[in-house]
């Protein structure tokens, strides 16, 4: 009789079976979430963290030291103490987004964007002299927007870094050449530089000469070109300096040795006052004197004097060194950017902060005179901080991944 085969039944669950094969599964699944989080955290560059922190720092430390350095000024002047700490800590909370925003766009877009950026920012320069322009201390430099004024050349800033930096990425290889320096960078600086000088701003001309210098040094234009415009910003400034009274009574004042106290030694000299009357570790936060109507523009210009009146040398040395260290990463960034116009664009952003911040800190400790320029990310000041805001966000796309700088991550 043939033996009956014996009917099949699943077998209980063993190492072969479908339990078995699940398992892997979801251990596969699991381990695969894990590697995409480790990408995504290792895919932030440092120097972006370092910017970014460095700079919501010095924003931050900048609106306490405006509540601090103006409140007594808005109190006799009839308004409220905190009125322009209000104003400050608005436009830091309209630029930091901005910021944040300008950080996720690719290269190919602020390339795309470079001249329109430039014919804006030549409009709104040239409307200084339309009706809406403002007059302040002898420079027509702002415009009235209505609900707040607005001073045009900082979008130059901006401008300016982007334009240069489409234009010489786009001529690598060839600046050694006079005729490709000169063309077209020579004619649109003539009319930027143009409409400025008829504004009278000597402190913001300077400084977006620095800019323009720093932006084709290190786009990597011939050296001899460089010292020709540096010997033409030179004679600039000193032509504007000999046909204005107020500045030539200033640089005498300041290279003649004689403190005119009472006139265009005051700011100086009380400047001085207050830093020595912070010591080492300053009279404490809202303690400062000079602010009680002895230091004009003791939240802009001088706004260091205050720093270091409160918070010692010791506080006005850690300021020193954020600039410093904002300074390292941005060379660090530039070295990093495998794309010249992303190269000039962070060496025209490195010039403009770095170079402001030296003539600031340098003119509050009587190494030159008053030239009426404003501490970035710290001074009071909505048009300048956003704009310094927008252009460290512009840094920070090419920051994010510089080797691959035209694609959106």
């Amino acid at each position: 009789m043939p033996r009956q085969k014996a009917p099949r039944t699943a077998p209980p669950s063993s190492p072969g079976g479908p339990s078995a094969r699940s398992a892997p599964a979801r251990k596969s699944s699991s381990t695969a979430v894990v590697v995409s989080l480790g990408k995504r955290i290792r895919g932030v560059n440092r120097n972006f963290v370092l910017l970014l922190s460095i700079t919501l720092f010095l924003v931050a430390f900048g609106i306490v030291m405006v509540l601090s350095s103006s409140s007594v000024e808005e109190f006799a002047g009839g308004n409220a103490v905190s009125s322009r700490f209000v104003s400050q800590a608005t436009f830091a909370a309209l630029g930091i987004p901005l910021m944040l925003f300008a950080s996720r766009m690719p290269l190919s877009f602020w390339k795309r964007s470079a001249w329109a950026a430039l014919a804006v920012a030549i409009i709104l320069q040239a409307l200084v002299f339309t009706p809406i322009g403002v007059d302040i201390n002898g420079n027509r430099a702002w415009i009235n927007l209505g609900f707040t004024t607005m001073q045009p050349a900082e979008v130059v800033k901006v401008a300016l870094v982007l334009w240069l930096g489409l234009i010489i990425g786009r001529k690598q290889g060839k600046l050694h050449i006079g005729k490709e320096v000169a063309v077209p960078i020579v004619p649109v600086l003539v009319l930027c530089f143009g409409i400025m000088l008829l504004s009278k701003d000597l402190g913001t001309i300077i400084v977006v000469g620095a800019l323009v210098l720093g932006a084709l040094y290190f786009g990597g234009v011939a050296t001899r070109y460089l010292l020709l415009a540096l010997t033409v910003a030179v004679a600039g400034a000193v032509l504007m300096s000999v046909f204005s009274d107020n500045r030539m009574a200033r640089i005498t004042n300041f290279f003649g040795g004689d403190v005119d106290y009472e006139s265009w030694g005051w700011q100086s000299a009380h400047g001085l006052y207050a830093l020595a009357a912070g010591g080492l570790f300053g009279s404490g936060l809202g303690n400062s004197k000079a602010k009680w109507s002895w230091l004009p523009e003791a939240d802009n210009d001088f706004i260091f004097a205050i720093i270091g009146e409160e918070l010692g040398l010791v506080g006005a040395i850690v300021v020193i060194g954020l600039f410093v260290l904002l300074a390292v990463v941005l060379v660090r960034i530039y070295h990093e950017a495998s794309d010249w116009t992303a190269k000039t664009i962070v060496g025209g952003v490195l010039t403009w902060i770095v170079f402001q911040a030296f003539v600031n800190i340098a003119v509050v400790i009587g190494f030159l005179p008053v030239l009426g320029v404003p501490l970035p990310l710290v001074s009071s000041g909505g048009s300048a901080l956003i704009t310094t805001l927008f252009a460290i966000g512009i840094v920070l796309s090419i920051a994010r991944n510089p080797k691959r700088s035209e694609s959106r991550t």
